[in-house]
């Protein structure tokens, strides 16, 4: 082990703050960016907060379908919600965007392509 820190040096300082994050958040937080449909609704919630109401409008689907996907982009942590009266409104969790944001630059700054060390099973 000790060899391999000798050589790629680096090595120690990869994925520091996506160590914070477990894979299962940062797995639902991609996931939850998978769908064209919580994409649209992710375009649409960033200028401001919107209800279920003005979401379907805009999307033309009906208000079942969509309540799957929010509850999708919620449980990733991608969207708040608040109640007001009967209406629920939706805004996105930009700190969480902030987190998955990070984890992928970290790929860019801290992941040399070298060449993979020696086997040693041989």
């Amino acid at each position: 082990m000790k060899v391999l820190n000798y050589i790629y040096p680096l090595q120690e300082n990869l994925m520091v703050f996506s160590n914070t994050l477990s894979p299962d958040i940062i797995a639902a937080g991609f996931h939850a960016l998978s769908d064209p449909l919580r994409i649209q609704v992710i375009d649409l919630l960033r200028s401001q907060e919107l209800c279920v109401c003005d979401l379907c409008g805009h999307l033309g689907t009906t208000q079942s379908k969509l309540s799957f996907h929010l509850k999708t982009l919620k449980s990733a942590g991608l969207l708040r919600s608040r109640q007001d009266g009967r209406w629920i409104y939706y805004s996105l969790n930009l700190p969480q965007f902030v987190a998955l944001e990070q984890y992928l630059a970290e790929f860019r700054r801290f992941s040399p392509i070298l060449p993979a060390p020696p086997c040693q099973d041989a």
